[in-house]
């Protein structure tokens, strides 16, 4: 069965081009008239064609533009809070090599304290000739001690620490000094100079109070530099103090009599001045508690006054004042000793608060490094949990939105649209449920634009039913009007037929005949595409093989069509024109669509479950298998009536009236080439395969079925009822012995 479905839905004589049909591919490109009959040219859209790559910004999710966005402050603020705790961790450890300088410079006063001693209690012994004194063994022994103590604590400087370089360098001096601590007691006060045994102690102990010094360098605190300037010049002070009481205690012991050369005398001077400037110097750096801190030393002990008063006397102006002095060393060794002990509990007490303060600062730090490790984390924390729930938020309208979008897209509006096609807009609901998305931001607005897109497409659903119900009603009034108007024109065709002897005039209102019945199947596709049913009614059922020749009757080249094995089955009444149409329409397009000089075979089937299966083959060139299976598709699920669908009315109709009953049509590549169309006809419209009324033409061992050269006549149905479109004529007819007309179609008007 080859070739197209008529665009007009007709059975007209003319085969339609074979450009855009019901079962071919659309026409090409339109054919612009003006430059020849040139095929036009479409214009190309530009700009993007398509949603572009997954990484461009445009195509990135919510989520990750908000994490994005967020991503740079938190970067940046991380990167301070990093950088401050960096700088804390370097406090921290500046700190912690604060604590071991001040416990070394804690060994170091207590060494230089010691060597202090050694120098200042030995003086007078050694220049008595009294070198093995108890004294100066004990005070040589506990400076040992010191030493030893003092080496131990500068074991804890690691080597390889670059904040610690000066201190090594000053490590690397003071382990020099103390390896001519031998040879300074070998040569102790052993010559005439005082000063020069004194000066030997003096630079030892010098570098040891030099660490004071390193301390300052390694903090960036101001307090703790100014405590370990403030400890630098009091440790001078103490040591220029130190140095007078060991040049006075040589020269009080001198055998010869008291008394110091010039060169002591302007070295003991120079140390008086020294220590006076150190403590001025420490007072104003100091300030604020130097007084209560000096108090002993500037007028609170009699014994320190009396040291001082005696010093300062000693290394006056009067070069000679110790000639006549009745003082013993041992007494200015004592009287002034005092005044070394209370500054060494001065000093002892400016470690205690450096030592104090580094542990405070110490502690400082490790709670700001904590504190802001503590806040960066709380921060991030915060900013993740508040990009986390300003995303969630987005996200939820944004996927709200986009699943009620969905939903309306896919069901809602769609569902609403059949409603508004099978029924009356006024019976369906069309009210419109909002997105739910209230918010007053963008998405929001979005919502509420949705809202409005959706109600605007219900309302404009609703008119097009509200239209396409007005065009259906157009169609059956036109196709009633139509109807009344060519089953008049039948009724005077079959009068005139029946009074007309000549076989040409016969012929001709014959083909008349044809073209009005072809004309009322038109009006009643109108029908069809309005959905409503033909006026024309069957009560009872009528032979299948009648339907097959009713419909045979219906197509122009009528003779063409051949029946076999027709099952003795009856056709309930509701159904027979509805069929008569579907397979009018399927033998008008097997008979257009094929070589004239082909027959049409019609075959059918009863199946054991009581379907009947109808068989239409023709020998056309037949489908390609895209083309079968898109015509295959519409017959299954006739489209919604349009433009398009009244230009393919044929397949259109078949499609809408296979629906209407149940029937099952498909086709087929046939094997010996062109098209099969397979119509199943279910149980309650084959009628269980009832056999047809005796006498009744169709039943078994009646007339043969229609073909070529057979002539009709109208006669009733079995039973009495409304009789079929067209029945097997008989021989009395024009065509018949003795007539020389040639064969058509007669149709009767019962029925309608």
């Amino acid at each position: 069965m080859q070739g197209r479905f008529k665009r007009d839905g007709s059975a007209a004589a003319e085969q339609e081009p074979r450009g855009a049909t019901d079962r071919g591919t659309p026409a090409g490109p339109p054919v612009d008239t003006a430059n020849g009959g040139e095929a036009a040219e479409q214009p190309k859209k530009s700009g993007p064609t398509g949603p572009g790559s997954r990484i461009a910004l445009r195509n990135w999710r919510i989520s990750t533009r908000l994490i994005s966005l967020l991503a740079l402050p938190v970067v940046a603020a991380t990167t301070l809070g990093a950088l401050r705790i960096d700088d804390a961790l370097i406090n921290v450890d500046q700190l912690d090599h604060m604590k071991l300088l001040t416990e070394m410079t804690g060994k170091a006063t207590q060494l230089a304290d010691a060597l202090q001693e050694e120098r200042d209690r030995s003086a007078g012994p050694i220049i008595t000739n009294n070198a093995k004194d108890d004294q100066i063994v004990a005070t040589r022994v506990k400076a040992d001690r010191a030493i030893e103590a003092f080496k131990s604590t500068t074991q804890k400087v690691k080597p390889n620490d670059p904040t610690m370089a000066g201190v090594r360098t000053t490590l690397v001096d003071i382990s020099k000094q103390l390896d001519k601590i031998k040879a300074i007691r070998g040569t102790a006060y052993q010559d005439s100079s005082i000063s020069q045994t004194v000066n030997s102690y003096n630079a030892l102990i010098a570098s040891l109070l030099s660490l004071s010094q390193d301390m300052a360098q390694a903090t960036s605190n101001s307090d703790m530099i100014t405590s370990t300037r403030a400890l630098a010049s009091f440790s001078s002070a103490k040591e220029y103090a130190s140095m007078q009481r060991a040049v006075l205690s040589a020269a009080l012991a001198n055998p010869k009599g008291a008394g110091l050369s010039a060169n002591d005398h302007l070295y003991g001077k120079q140390a008086l001045d020294n220590e006076e400037e150190s403590l001025r110097r420490f007072t104003a750096i100091r300030a604020g508690d130097s007084a209560s801190l000096l108090k002993a030393l500037n007028g609170g002990d009699t014994n320190v006054t009396s040291a001082n008063t005696f010093a300062e006397r000693a290394f006056g102006n009067n070069a000679d004042a110790l000639k006549n002095e009745k003082t013993s060393y041992r007494d200015w060794y004592d009287q002034d000793s005092v005044k070394l002990e209370e500054m060494a509990k001065i000093e002892q007490t400016l470690l205690s608060e450096m030592d104090q303060k580094a542990l405070e600062l110490r502690d400082e730090a490790n709670q700001e490094a904590i504190l802001n490790g503590a806040l960066i984390v709380l921060v991030l924390g915060i900013s993740l949990v508040g990009a986390f729930v300003v995303a969630r938020s987005m996200v939820r309208s944004l996927r709200r939105l986009q699943d009620t979008a969905q939903k309306v897209a896919q069901e809602r509006l769609p569902e609403l649209v059949k409603q508004l096609s099978e029924t009356d807009p006024q019976d369906v609901d069309t009210s419109v449920e909002s997105v739910g998305v209230h918010s007053r931001d963008e998405i929001g607005q979005v919502a509420k634009a949705f809202d409005h897109v959706h109600q605007e497409a219900v309302r404009l659903a609703a008119e097009q039913a509200l239209l396409r119900g007005n065009v259906n009603a157009m169609f059956t009034n036109l196709s009633r009007r139509s109807q009344g108007l060519i089953q008049r024109q039948l009724s005077l065709i079959s009068e005139l037929e029946s009074r007309e002897a000549d076989p040409d005039q016969l012929s001709s209102l014959f083909r008349l005949d044809h073209l009005a019945t072809r004309m009322r199947r038109n009006g009643e596709n109108l029908l069809v595409l309005a959905g409503e049913e033909p006026g024309r009614r069957w009560t009872r059922p009528v032979p299948l093989v009648d339907v097959l020749r009713a419909a045979a009757s219906e197509v122009e080249q009528y003779e063409r069509i051949e029946l076999s094995g027709v099952p003795p089955t009856e056709v309930a009444g509701r159904v027979v024109n509805d069929l008569v149409h579907l397979l009018a329409e399927l033998l008008e397009n097997a008979t257009s669509f094929s070589s004239p000089q082909t027959k049409v075979k019609v075959t059918g089937h009863a199946l054991p479950d009581g379907r009947v299966l109808v068989e239409i083959h023709d020998t056309g060139i037949g489908l390609s298998p895209e083309d079968l299976a898109a015509i295959n598709e519409r017959l299954a699920s006739p489209p919604t009536v349009d433009v398009s669908v009244s230009r393919r009315m044929g397949l259109f109709v078949v499609g809408r009236l296979s629906l209407r009953h149940g029937i099952r049509i498909q086709l087929r590549p046939s094997d010996s080439g062109g098209t099969t169309a397979l119509v199943m006809l279910p149980v309650d419209v084959a009628q269980g395969h009832k056999q047809p009324a005796p006498g009744a033409q169709g039943a078994p061992g009646g007339a043969p079925a229609a073909g070529a050269g057979q002539q009709r006549r109208p006669v009733p149905p079995p039973g009495g009822g409304p009789r079929p479109a067209i029945v097997p004529r008989g021989n009395n007819g024009p065509g018949g012995p003795g007539g020389g007309g040639a064969p058509g179609p007669r149709r009767g008007t019962g029925g309608v």
